[in-house]
């Protein structure tokens, strides 16, 4: 495994994050706990979760992988061994049966208390916000359309002062973000910078050979200003394994389950997709494991976060990190994106 440290920290963290979104619906706790033992073992330390997951999100499952990896820390006493990241989800009518008072003071305090209990510790390593509040582009949504009637009110500075009291107290011990844009994440620092509150280390979104946006005013914002990418869905929901092109996926493949989830689905995407297989193969190497060794390689980046349904797939995915992408494969990947750059935003 390699290593780096969360940015502005000495904590020390694995360039690859387990991710956790499927444990309590496609995957049952057994399952979790054997993902862990099995990350854990092969030098993964830090594992990524929200109070939201999994993923369909629904109030019957709510918070069931919070609780999953709580009861894993009860039963091998591993607590200390793991860097842990969760989220407190954003206000919409996806969440509406979480709560609906976005990231006010007494959000933030229950939510925090509530995903401290499920989780059967006393602190979070590094606690973000799942999404921005303001009606913005996100999830899928490629351009911004201002919309003036939007009722949100800066509260950026807001926000950090509740934050502060929660590190202060001790429950959480650093922050970041989720989901969001170029203006909300210099915001946030500008209001760490200018009132002396907490910073925001950490930016969670969506990066991929099929979605590289992040490239753009993000890539330049992260190192300058040392707030570093967590990628999620560095395999496009199992898009980029190959194994739909193949006809190889399992009746519980993701997009099989939920076929509504077509964000890495379209026809550029599989086209793009189409391409990149053949690069891997003329590089004898699986389509996944160039996926995420180019993912995890990029000069921005601080984590990659995998998620597996199998022990198998989460051991290749995890051995990814050993393999490093020459010029002449990153060549041949570039080539692609400039004649069809970012298909699924």
């Amino acid at each position: 495994m390699r290593y780096t440290t969360l940015p502005k920290t000495d904590i020390k963290v694995s360039k690859i994050c387990l991710g956790t979104m499927t444990w309590g619906n496609q995957n049952t706790q057994e399952e979790g706990f054997a993902q862990m033992d099995l990350a854990l073992d092969k030098g993964v330390n830090f594992f990524d979760c929200a109070e939201l997951y999994p993923v369909p999100a629904t109030a019957e499952t709510y918070a069931e992988t919070e609780r999953i990896i709580g009861n894993w820390f009860e039963k091998t006493g591993h607590r200390d061994k793991i860097v842990l990241a969760t989220k407190i989800a954003g206000t919409g009518d996806y969440t509406a049966h979480i709560r609906t008072n976005g990231f006010s003071k007494a959000a933030l305090h229950d939510a925090v208390h509530n995903s401290l209990k499920r989780l059967k510790t006393d602190y979070i390593d590094l606690y973000q916000l799942h999404w921005p509040e303001r009606d913005t582009n996100t999830f899928g949504v490629r351009d911004y359309t201002h919309n003036p009637n939007d009722p949100w009110t800066d509260n950026f500075n807001e926000i950090l002062h509740n934050l502060d009291e929660l590190i202060k107290s001790g429950k959480i011990r650093h922050v970041g973000i989720s989901n969001e844009k170029a203006w909300g994440t210099m915001r946030y620092l500008e209001e760490s910078k200018t009132n002396k509150l907490p910073r925001m280390i950490t930016i969670q979104n969506a990066y991929s050979l099929l979605n590289r946006v992040f490239e753009g005013d993000m890539a330049e914002i992260a190192i300058r200003e040392e707030i570093g990418l967590l990628a999620y869905s560095p395999m496009a929901f199992g898009v980029l394994s190959g194994k739909y092109i193949n006809g190889t996926a399992g009746e519980n493949a993701r997009l099989k389950l939920f076929p509504r989830f077509s964000r890495y689905s379209s026809a550029k995407a599989t086209e793009a997709t189409k391409r990149y297989m053949q690069i891997a193969k003329d590089h004898n190497m699986t389509l996944a494991q160039m996926a995420l060794a180019f993912v995890t390689d990029r000069p921005f980046m601080t984590s990659n976060i995998i998620g597996a349904t199998s022990l198998e797939q989460l051991e290749e995915n995890i051995d990814s990190v050993d393999i490093i992408l020459n010029d002449e494969i990153l060549k041949a990947i570039n080539e692609v994106h400039a004649e069809i750059p970012n298909p699924a935003p």
